[in-house]
């Protein structure tokens, strides 16, 4: 007999090891990404980027990489603030 393969709603689901981890995970990807594209919106150098989010170039990268697990979710929010976008945050009742 062949057991059905778990299905998960999202891949952090399957990564993490519950889901208030699978949720901070995904929240930080949002705001990885959503920084990103205004770094990138920028045009200006790896250095001058950093400069202006107030760190180094190398944490700039690992950043522009996708390292996520090198940044916290209150990193990811204060590099946000420093890059002009809003946070805001919605609440709902779990299904």
């Amino acid at each position: 007999m062949t057991t059905k393969p778990k299905v998960y709603d999202s891949v952090w689901q399957a990564l993490a090891k519950d889901e208030a981890e699978a949720e901070t995970m995904r929240l930080r990807a949002d705001l990885l990404i959503a920084l990103r594209d205004r770094v990138a919106a920028w045009k200006l150098t790896q250095a001058e980027a950093a400069k202006r989010l107030g760190i180094s170039q190398p944490r700039l990268n690992n950043m522009l990489r996708g390292q996520i697990e090198s940044f916290s979710l209150d990193m990811l929010t204060k590099l946000a603030c420093r890059a002009g976008l809003k946070v805001e945050m919605k609440l709902k009742k779990a299904a």
